[in-house]
């Protein structure tokens, strides 16, 4: 995710990122205005206004077809920065979930510190595995079997993150069996991994439910029909000067299409993508500092 000072306008203004749509749509932005001077053209230099009047009043369609795109698009980024947030909303869950289950882990003095290095090492797992699955779904991890036994199936893993989650669920149910641990502490336990598969669950439905294909490409094409026909109303109003005019609104329409289409899908490695690697990088160092406080012994 690409951090940013919303203040600077300067340097928005000025600057242009990988991620810019203006970078992007360059080339089709140049094709649009190429085609919009060789309409603006053909109409000045062929075409005599007196025996076609109706052209005048084109401009007229796209009035009333500019309100029905603008409530499309708004429709669409509205949608798409929903996708995002409620993924931003998930990985937040995550974070807080690892947090409690650490502290609840590490306070209890009746666990011994096999099971507490365990879950050190488990829940910060977990959030890894869950940002492979979600990016690639394809990663493996390299793991020392002889060190940590309770992985040598792992990586023959479908679905790594849901394997972590058994992991640390049978070890819990193994821990009441036990009696290391009384009901109460049980059922606590048990609430804060279950959320765990919560917040893959709604990662899962933002990855694998895209925007309906027919809606995406209906404004698509919508957009391009729009511009395509934008120069022959606007001619003889505009002269050649239709040509930058039109550019620029094809990079407004096309620039808000695009923008959507990379946020409704946060997961991934793009500049407006949410940072899972750092929020996930964040939740290790995290849950390494709480289990070392307790370790230390810190007191208030």
């Amino acid at each position: 995710m690409l951090i940013y000072n919303p203040k600077d306008w300067f340097t928005f203004i000025l600057k242009v990122h990988k991620s810019d749509t203006l970078r992007k749509l360059g080339p089709m932005i140049l094709v649009i205005a190429i085609y919009s001077v060789a309409i603006a053209y053909w109409e000045q230099e062929y075409l005599d206004i007196t025996d076609h009047p109706w052209i005048k009043n084109i401009p007229i369609m796209h009035s009333l077809l500019g309100f029905a795109i603008s409530i499309l698009l708004v429709f669409r980024t509205n949608t798409a920065y929903d996708r995002w947030w409620e993924g931003r909303k998930l990985w937040g869950q995550l974070v807080n979930v690892s947090r409690n289950l650490a502290i609840k882990i590490a306070s209890d003095s009746n666990l011994d510190e096999e099971t507490k290095e365990f879950y050190r090492k488990m829940i910060p797992l977990y959030a890894a595995t869950l940002r492979t699955y979600l990016i690639s779904k394809g990663l493996q991890f390299v793991l020392d079997e002889k060190e940590h036994p309770e992985f040598a199936n792992f990586v023959n893993s479908d679905h790594e993150p849901n394997h972590v989650a058994l992991l640390m669920h049978d070890k819990l149910f193994k821990m009441r069996k036990n009696n290391k641990i009384d009901d109460w502490h049980f059922q606590s336990l048990l609430k804060d991994l279950g959320q765990f598969t919560d917040v893959c669950g709604g990662c899962e439905r933002i990855k694998n439910t895209p925007i309906p294909y027919s809606y995406s490409a209906f404004i698509k094409k919508f957009i391009f029909i729009y511009i395509m026909t934008l120069p022959f109303g606007y001619v003889f109003l505009l002269g050649y000067y239709v040509a930058p005019i039109v550019a620029m609104v094809f990079y407004v329409l096309a620039s808000m299409e695009l923008i959507a289409e990379e946020i409704e899908d946060p997961f991934g490695d793009d500049s407006n993508d949410l940072p899972i690697t750092k929020i996930s990088q964040n939740i290790e160092k995290h849950i390494n500092q709480i289990f070392q406080t307790k370790n230390d012994k810190w007191t208030i």
